[in-house]
């Protein structure tokens, strides 16, 4: 007759379980639902992005971040996307991807698939914003305006042409320098532009037209490239930072090293040059009303 030990059985019995749990933690490391882990090296979680939607292409679109950074972010089936409004973002509902318009500004939580280094690495797992921004790029999207539609100022196509800016009384133009070369603001040029944002906040049917200069330092598409970034850059600013609704923005340009404040044949003539000029403007149709 055989006689199985106790410890026998025991020592069995361990190894089992052993097997048993590393075959289930192999299973869950292998489980790529999870964006926080990586399967095969090609799978983690990526870096969340605040910015405004610029483009959208199929399933993929370029958000603008307040620095003038652009990154491309892909959407699918199981990206969640939320509109919420309330104290504190409550009232959270699951929107469709149509609602993710031009101009939206977003908040996006990404997972990095394949080569960190690829432009087109990043999936969209969760894309939230608030209703009320909402709103207003679809007002962009139907080019009307609640505040404005009843105003002749406010049709699209005197904001979006600049050949009817005789149109217009310029009500007051606040300017913002850089230095050579470069599009970052500076803190004090940020807190005049949120001044200025909520000083024409008050001015019934004001609108914005921002306009970049460079100095004569450099070529000629250089300058042209560096003064629409920067009128870029203070655009993306005084929407996300400062609360200017876009659908109250003309146009913007970029004007080169065209139209000196001062002479470009000194250190002093060309700091004043490399700037962005922020027209308020109010059209003479309604200006005064």
């Amino acid at each position: 007759m055989r006689v199985i030990s106790k410890r026998s059985g025991v020592q069995l019995l361990l190894v089992t379980l052993a097997i048993s749990a590393s075959g289930s933690v192999s299973a869950q490391e292998q489980n790529p639902s999870d964006p926080s882990i990586v399967v095969n090296g090609v799978r983690t979680a990526g870096p969340e992005i605040k910015g405004v939607i610029s483009a959208r292409n199929g399933d993929k679109m370029k958000v603008t971040s307040a620095d003038g950074t652009n990154t491309i972010v892909a959407i699918n089936d199981a990206t969640r996307i939320e509109g919420g409004g309330g104290l504190f973002g409550v009232n959270r509902r699951k929107l469709a991807a149509d609602s993710l318009l031009n101009g939206l500004p977003v908040t996006i939580k990404t997972i990095q698939v394949g080569d960190r280094q690829s432009d087109d690495g990043l999936v969209a797992s969760r894309i939230s914003f608030r209703n009320n921004d909402l709103k207003t790029a679809a007002m962009i999207r139907n080019g009307t305006s609640q505040r404005f539609e009843e105003q002749a100022a406010a049709t699209e196509s005197l904001r979006g042409r600049m050949g009817d800016i005789d149109k217009y009384n310029i009500k007051s133009t606040t300017n913002v320098h850089f230095d050579t070369g470069r599009a970052e603001l500076s803190a004090q040029d940020k807190a005049a532009l949120c001044t200025t944002a909520s000083t024409a906040q008050a001015t019934e049917n004001a609108l914005m037209l921002v306009v970049g200069y460079t100095d004569a330092t450099g070529g000629d598409d250089f300058n042209q490239q560096l003064s629409e970034k920067r009128a870029a850059r203070v655009i993306n600013y005084l929407q996300q930072a400062c609360g200017w609704k876009p659908y109250r923005m003309l146009t913007p340009t970029g004007m080169a090293k065209a139209d000196p404040l001062a002479s470009n044949d000194t250190p002093e003539g060309k700091a004043q040059n490399r700037r962005v000029a922020v027209n308020i403007l109010v059209s003479k149709s309604v200006d005064g009303l």
